[in-house]
């Protein structure tokens, strides 16, 4: 018998369908959306007081390695044509537990991205002399105050109705707001090379061009690198939303990573060679300026660009709201995945007559608004955003390897090259990424990850027929994995004792996600069980694009 039968409750009793709305540049625009948010206005920033000059070098680093990961997507996207597919890919290849293992982290990730954003947005303003004098939104320590947090209530509440009102609003309401923060940050480009650059900046402050080592280079890439060139991946989430998904989905995410990652790179460049060089007399702890909260916005003012500096808070404002309109988006479509799955409630699936899950939006908006309380900045929520994502990302290439051995014969519009070096590359390099997060956010990301499988197990304790989907052979290295790399980190340079030297650690890393790359990838569910769990999926023949839901 086919071994998701009690995954398939939840469609049957939704009785509405998603709705296939999405061409090329619908889906384009929602990862290059997701790409280009807060990450703009205050990446730069932050980078640069770990990583100095250096963390150009960062921004390099990390578009490459995701480059790899959105490789990954690419082919899994245009092959496996479904919603929420962080966890569907892993649901696949190795059964109930690894789907949910991976929709959970990646939920985690996607439901506190809104609300970062939304804060991101009130601390530029709040940067504005006028704002902060007048309607002062924050507290001492960087966090929201009464009125910061009635006013991201408010701007939460408009993401959320356009949600409900359907995919292709989304898609409508973003497109152009993706052309504007495209545009943006390429202008700010062109007028700091052009009215302020110093070379001198990259090699005469304080220990030069790398004053921190490669450890404050790696540091980096979790102090707003790798979060802000996340998000490639959210078309493939919305892959069941879309109308011809085998000939749009690779194309979209390549373009959209390859958009974000010359737009970083140079913003970067731009910054450090914006900086006046008096502040950089002490080093890189403080080169803007104590309690700026929009770098480029202070700059512009600094240089005389008074007309760049109101584009710019325009842009606070327009940039990470576009970006946590398609998150809370985002964030719906895993909880729905895991809904069908039947490893949270059913409800969590239910769709309107628009075709959206009605209950996965309100979670997203409701999960929000208590993230907005024990967090008090945007900086201290991106390292456990980045280690989450990483753990999400992970996932991707150990499942496509696995689905290359069992489902070889799927019609694949787009094929990853060398999958034999990059998909173990991919998984190292997420597994880097979730060390490069430290201890201290590692053994918390353990415990939230530890929540969702007890939630797991109470559903599946309680559910009123038998599970057969679950194949714990199959699953056996998720939680060897992650216990792992937590004592990895406790055991590393980045938080931890400091037991393993620099570059040992980084070879510690490597070696050990190999061994359970290669272990999952030979223990994955046997390819007659992978079969039925795409079929109950993907029911139209190889080639055909009708899988979940049916065309607008």
């Amino acid at each position: 018998m086919p071994d998701k039968v009690t995954a398939d409750k939840p469609r049957a009793a939704a009785g509405a369908q998603l709705q296939r709305s999405l061409g090329f540049w619908g889906l384009t625009f929602i990862s290059l959306g997701s790409i280009i948010g807060s990450g703009w206005l205050l990446g730069a920033l932050s980078a640069a007081v770990v990583a100095g000059p250096a963390s150009l070098v960062a921004w390099v680093i990390g578009a490459g390695i995701l480059t790899v990961l959105a490789l990954t997507y690419a082919e899994l996207g245009g092959s496996y044509p479904v919603s929420g597919g962080a966890a569907r890919y892993p649901y696949f290849a190795f059964g109930a537990l690894g789907g949910f293992s991976a929709g959970w982290a990646g939920w985690l990730q996607a439901v506190a991205v809104a609300p970062i954003e939304v804060e991101a947005t009130i601390s530029y303003l709040n940067s504005v002399h006028w704002v902060h004098e007048n309607l002062n939104m924050l507290t001492v320590s960087g966090g929201l105050n009464a009125t910061g947090l009635a006013i991201g209530t408010a701007l939460m509440l408009v993401f959320t109705v356009i949600n409900l009102s359907g995919a292709k609003a989304v898609s409508d309401s973003n497109a152009p707001v993706v052309l504007w923060k495209t545009f943006v940050p390429a202008l700010t480009i062109v007028v700091l090379l052009s009215l302020s650059f110093h070379p001198s900046n990259f090699t005469s402050a304080p220990g030069g061009f790398i004053p921190f080592g490669f450890h404050g280079v790696f540091a980096a890439l979790t102090l707003g690198v790798a979060y802000a060139l996340s998000g490639f991946e959210q078309s493939a989430q919305m892959a069941g939303e879309a109308r011809d998904p085998q000939r749009h989905l690779a194309k979209s995410i390549m373009l959209s990573m390859a958009i974000g990652a010359v737009l970083y790179i140079m913003l970067e460049v731009v910054f450090i060679g914006a900086l006046n060089p008096a502040n950089l007399a002490r080093g890189w702890s403080n080169p803007i300026g104590l309690g700026d909260y929009g770098p480029y916005y202070t700059i512009a003012l600094a240089i005389g660009a008074g007309w760049l500096a109101v584009i710019l808070i325009i842009d606070a404002v327009i940039s990470p709201s576009g970006t946590a309109m398609v998150y809370i988006a985002a964030t719906a479509r895993l909880s729905y995945a895991l809904g069908r799955d039947d490893a949270l409630p059913s409800g969590l699936s239910r769709l309107n007559r628009k075709g959206v899950p009605v209950i996965s939006i309100l979670i997203a908006f409701i999960v929000g608004e208590i993230f907005f309380l024990p967090f008090p900045s945007w900086a201290s929520l991106v390292e456990i955003l980045t280690a989450a994502t990483a753990i999400m990302y992970a996932f991707a290439p150990v499942s496509l390897a696995a689905l290359h051995k069992r489902d070889p014969d799927r019609y694949r519009p787009y094929r990853m090259p060398w999958p034999k070096v990059l998909n173990p590359a991919g998984f190292c390099i997420a597994n880097l990424l979730v060390y490069w997060s430290g201890f201290g956010t590692v053994w918390k990301l353990l415990f939230l990850i530890f929540i969702g499988r007890a939630l797991f197990e109470y559903k599946l304790r309680t559910a009123d027929v038998r599970r057969t989907d679950i194949d714990w052979k199959a699953s056996s290295w998720i939680w060897p994995w992650l216990v792992g790399m937590t004592l990895i980190s406790l055991m590393g340079q980045y938080g931890g004792h400091d037991v393993f030297p620099n570059w040992i650690d980084l070879l510690v890393v490597i070696g050990f996600s190999l061994a359970v790359f290669y272990y999952a990838v030979n223990f994955a569910m046997a390819p007659e069980r992978v079969q039925e769990a795409i079929a109950a999926d993907l029911p139209a023949p190889a080639g055909d694009v009708e899988g979940e839901g049916s065309p607008a």
